[in-house]
């Protein structure tokens, strides 16, 4: 991406729905939370991905802190609401997807990135010009505005987006967008456009394609088996659907109650019946004990910081604390 064409898209930001046309580039934050210069709080082999992007060698997560999105429920609110990450240049993001190659990883995952996507695109053209082959994973809540997502047509091979909601009432309630159906079904419907159906290797590992995740929410069955119901419909099996019920109540809702508790097995299996009885084929659920707090990530900065004496200051976003 040319310079003048991402400092176009900061100065006047409109990459997410929230269109909230913020002039990151010169020192305002978005609704995101996030000015001009990326930030990221982890980088590091993830295995808690669905088995075709994880699988045994793990995913290569880099997750970019700020969300246009902020659910009250988020697992990783930490990062979401701008509390925890590294300042780092293009050139050093550059160099972490390298380096999540060189330790093995099976793919590059690009976690919340949506309000970095000018960055993104400069940093994989870097990493790409010094020998980058890694497949792209563009990890999403789903809120995306579709003429971002055209902007990673040809970068990203794997689009890994949330269908959270299908009743704009919840969207409203729970992540301030009421919104978020019409964004996320517009968003997926691109998504399939560049990637096609999905495509695997022989090592087991997805190669191209797309996979829609689904929380469960506690008390919500009705909207999961809506938006079974509007995938199956939609698509067929031309994606894969990951059905999850690792919801996890870390922070305590006053006003909606029902989401101060996990999701019962009873839950669990009513919307796996559903998916069965639509005929979904291609699809993931998950087994045990997914829903702990030890399934979160540590946002401690691993894979982030540099180890080169030549590097640019990071700040510590979180506190005052400054690393030379």
């Amino acid at each position: 991406m040319k310079p003048e064409q991402m400092e176009l898209l900061l100065r006047d930001c409109t990459l997410c729905p929230r269109e909230c046309h913020a002039d990151r580039l010169h020192g305002k934050k978005g609704y995101c939370g996030m000015g001009s210069t990326v930030v990221a709080a982890r980088a590091a082999l993830h295995m808690w991905e669905e088995p075709c992007i994880s699988g045994r060698r793990g995913s290569g997560a880099v997750f970019f802190t700020g969300c246009g999105l902020k659910c009250c429920f988020c697992q990783n609110r930490e990062i979401a609401i701008g509390d925890s990450g590294l300042e780092i240049s293009t050139e050093r993001l550059a160099d972490i997807f390298l380096e999540l190659e060189q330790e093995g990883a099976a793919n590059l995952n690009l976690v919340t990135g949506a309000h970095d996507v000018p960055q993104i695109l400069n940093a994989l053209e870097v990493a790409h010009q010094k020998g980058f082959e890694l497949p792209v994973v563009y990890n999403s809540s789903g809120y995306e505005k579709v003429e971002t997502l055209r902007l990673l047509k040809g970068y990203v091979d794997v689009y890994l987006p949330d269908l959270k909601y299908m009743e704009s009432e919840l969207a409203g309630a729970f992540s301030h967008a009421q919104d978020y159906p019409e964004r996320a079904k517009a968003a997926i419907c691109e998504m399939v456009r560049q990637t096609g159906p999905c495509e695997f290797g022989e090592d087991g590992y997805i190669r191209k394609g797309t996979i829609v995740r689904h929380l469960i929410l506690p008390g919500h069955t009705r909207n999961s088996i809506k938006v079974l119901e509007y995938l199956h419909e939609t698509y067929g099996n031309e994606i894969y659907i990951s059905i999850m019920n690792q919801f996890t109540p870390i922070y305590h809702q006053e006003n909606y109650p029902e989401l101060n508790r996990r999701v019962t097995a009873r839950e669990y299996e009513k919307v796996l019946d559903a998916a069965v009885e639509l005929g979904i084929e291609n699809g993931f659920f998950q087994e045990g004990e997914t829903a702990k707090e030890s399934f979160i990530p540590a946002f401690d900065y691993e894979g982030v910081q540099t180890h080169s004496k030549t590097e640019d200051r990071v700040k510590i976003r979180k506190g005052e604390n400054k690393k030379e």
